[in-house]
């Protein structure tokens, strides 16, 4: 069986048509459902020529819709997405999901923007709604719980080669009661959690690596009472660790990374490819965004281990 990639997709779909159908086949299988109501009593409304409808503007359109004859309403294959209400070609949103979610160093706006013949706020607006998505699916929402790997990293360029307009920038963030940097850096915190069984990761960015910031965080995605934590030497997980059922740390101070199967490298590879793919790919990002950019490596990470037309059909 041949696997799916970018060639074979944009052969697969030429056409709007083509690309409802494909999307509908990846959301619903074979059976359409309402996506007010979750009934599965639903009919197409077939165009009059079979293929288009003239909207209400008076444009030609190869949009399917659906009717519920439980809830009585109308539907698309798009209702409830990521890509509801949108004007971009659903032919494109489907190019760009597989590229997001086949390329292991991510796609810029700009890169889209180029291939696909956007505007810049169009390739910004698409990338970030996937994004957004990857923050969040099936198996994705459930408290972790099992071996939970937590380490905490920066992200940004050095002060030092900073130039006036973003130094500038950066001290005016410092001043504001919340803006993503810790006052003793110019750069971002970001705390990881990996589960050390599944692979799955999650971030999240922190005003400052301290006890009762990563607890909140830890709280809010882990199972605390029935999980394992392992940690470097940081002074800020002792008294979080004490939750936990087993709390272990390596001492990196000391040179010791690996004892037993206490470590972090779990952690650091995935920072690793982090930094590597922002610096390359996106070469900056801001603290508003990066949440987003998070979510989106997050994700693919998590989902590693499958195919890239399994992780696209699950985002």
């Amino acid at each position: 069986m041949t696997k799916t990639n970018i060639a074979s997709l944009s052969q697969q779909i030429t056409t709007e048509a083509e690309a409802y159908e494909h999307l509908q086949a990846l959301r619903w299988g074979d059976t359409p459902i309402c996506a007010h109501c979750d009934s599965t009593d639903v009919s197409l409304i077939v165009p009059t020529n079979g293929t288009s409808r003239r909207t209400a503007g008076g444009s030609m359109s190869e949009r399917r819709v659906w009717r519920c004859h439980g809830c009585r309403k109308q539907f698309s294959v798009l209702t409830g997405t990521m890509m509801h209400a949108t004007k971009i070609p659903v032919r494109t949103w489907l190019l760009v999901i597989f590229e997001m979610c086949a390329s292991k160093n991510g796609v810029s706006a700009r890169e889209v923007e180029r291939k696909y013949g956007l505007t810049p706020r169009t390739a910004w607006h698409l990338t970030h709604r996937i994004r957004s998505a990857m923050a969040g699916g099936d198996g994705l929402l459930s408290t972790m719980h099992g071996t939970i790997v937590a380490d905490e990293t920066y992200v940004g360029g050095d002060p030092e080669r900073m130039n006036a307009k973003t130094r500038a920038r950066r001290d005016h963030l410092r001043d504001t009661p919340w803006s993503g940097f810790d006052r003793g850096t110019a750069k971002v915190p970001v705390l990881s959690l990996i589960n050390a069984e599944t692979g799955e990761v999650r971030s999240a960015v922190l005003p400052k690596v301290a006890g009762h910031n990563l607890r909140k965080v830890i709280s809010e995605q882990v199972d605390m009472a029935g999980s394992r934590l392992m940690t470097d030497e940081g002074a800020w997980y002792n008294e979080l660790g004490r939750e936990f059922i087993e709390h272990n740390a390596v001492n990196h101070k000391a040179h010791e990374y690996v004892r037993g199967d206490v470590s972090t490298n779990m952690a650091e590879n995935f920072f690793s490819q982090l930094k590597r793919s922002i610096d390359g790919t996106h070469h900056h990002v801001s603290v508003e965004h990066l949440p987003r950019y998070l979510a989106e490596f997050g994700f693919r990470r998590s989902t590693c281990k499958m195919s890239d037309e399994a992780r696209m059909r699950l985002l």
